[in-house]
């Protein structure tokens, strides 16, 4: 199936500063796709690029085959939700929806229906009277989602329009903005520089770094077979072991196991949920046993966040079951199929 939206070899440069580097990416039709990065990083350019707000230096977009970077942002059947909701202060709630009906001119014997069908899905419809100051920012993001599905847009774009609600409030949102997302079945590219909300609401991630795309993948592949240092580190706590392959073993201090990847320096993820507690029997093939000395123990709930000291001063954080106040040294162990190997790039060769 031919993907919704096409983005290929965009760059995009504001006077001598490079702000996109040769991005290329595929939007399908009812995709949830985050543009994670962080601050600088380039994704709101990106986005403001698919609107029409801004004009590529170089590559082009398409939707549904079609050029899009050549029309104005009026003609892209496209529509974006700010992370200043910029609702009309002297509108009620159905008016600001109908705001894009009327912007059109959409028949007026249409505009009723439409405004009530589209309050009805973010379930604001007792609010349609109501003006912005006199809801809360969870509903005002609602009546912004409202108002702009109710022009039909084949894809909608976000610009992190979660960030200004309190932590709770945010939590609650991200849930009911994936079930929307899922009950109108249009795609949604989606901006934040907060990793759980990407891993929370994405179909896939687009981890954005310096303007250039580090990796794309679903958040499950993304968090458990990290491309890169960059992105191990960036989603979620990693360990990065660096390596010496050689013989098919590959050596991190006191750490060895087994590898069948090219000879040489290399670097490792190894994710700390899986360091254990080693037990009593013999290890088991593909397991790497280790000796360390607890220096912090972080109590975190149903588990404990361990810093750990291996005898020769490399240091490794555990996320084990917590078991109560624990001190001194222990055996670990993790199975060597658990440190992933990164690509080579210049932060890690």
């Amino acid at each position: 199936m031919n993907p919704l939206l096409t983005i290929r070899a965009i760059a995009k440069r504001f006077g001598a500063r490079p702000v996109l580097r040769d991005i290329s990416l595929d939007v399908a039709a009812g995709e949830f796709l985050t543009i994670l990065g962080e601050s600088g990083s380039g994704k709101t350019t990106l986005l403001r690029l698919i609107a029409g707000f801004e004009q590529p230096d170089a590559g082009e977009i398409r939707m549904a085959g079609e050029r899009l970077d050549t029309l104005p942002p009026y003609r892209r059947c496209v529509n974006t939700v700010f992370q200043q909701y910029a609702l009309f202060p002297h509108l009620s709630v159905s008016e600001n929806v109908a705001y894009g009906l009327r912007v059109t001119r959409a028949p007026k014997s249409e505009i009723a229906g439409r405004v009530e069908q589209a309050l009805a899905m973010v379930k604001m419809s007792e609010y349609a009277p109501a003006r912005p100051a006199q809801i809360s920012g969870g509903q005002q993001q609602r009546v912004a989602l409202a108002r702009a599905l109710i022009n039909r847009p084949q894809l909608l774009l976000l610009d992190e329009p979660l960030s200004a609600l309190d932590a709770n409030l945010r939590r609650q949102m991200q849930g009911e903005l994936k079930s929307l997302q899922r009950e109108v079945g249009i795609a949604f590219l989606y901006v934040t520089h907060d990793q759980d909300e990407a891993m929370a609401l994405s179909d896939r991630i687009a981890l954005l770094r310096a303007g250039a795309l580090e990796q794309v993948a679903s958040p499950r592949e993304i968090y458990s077979r990290p491309a890169t240092a960059y992105t191990a580190q960036f989603i979620g706590q990693t360990n990065l072991l660096r390596a010496a392959i050689e013989n098919k073993t590959a050596c991190a201090g006191p750490l060895a196991w087994a590898s069948n990847g090219e000879p040489g320096p290399a670097a490792f993820s190894l994710r700390p949920e899986h360091i254990r507690f080693a037990g009593t029997a013999p290890a088991a093939p593909g397991v790497v046993r280790f000796r360390a000395m607890l220096e912090r123990q972080t109590f975190c709930g149903a588990t404990d966040l361990l810093e750990l000291v291996c005898a020769d001063g490399q240091r490794l954080r555990a996320r084990v079951a917590s078991r109560g106040p624990l001190e001194g040294e222990h055996e670990f162990e993790f199975s060597a199929g658990d440190a992933v190997r990164l690509r080579v790039t210049a932060e890690n060769s």
